[in-house]
């Protein structure tokens, strides 16, 4: 039976191919925007508990 799969750890020039075949795939759209999307939301709450622990105590 033949072995036609190679396995990428065989070989240090194999496994150097798959790593590089992995760095070089996109990253999934949308994500950069969710980060950040995610960054804004969490500044504008905590300025906003700020801003009403600073009414409260005022």
């Amino acid at each position: 039976m033949a072995d036609n799969e190679h396995d990428p750890a065989g070989s240090t020039q194999m496994f150097r191919a798959f790593v590089d075949e992995g760095a070089n795939t996109p990253e999934p759209a949308g994500t950069n925007n969710r980060t950040t999307l995610i960054a804004v939301v969490a500044v504008i709450a905590v300025v906003a508990v700020a801003a009403l622990a600073w009414m409260a105590l005022k």
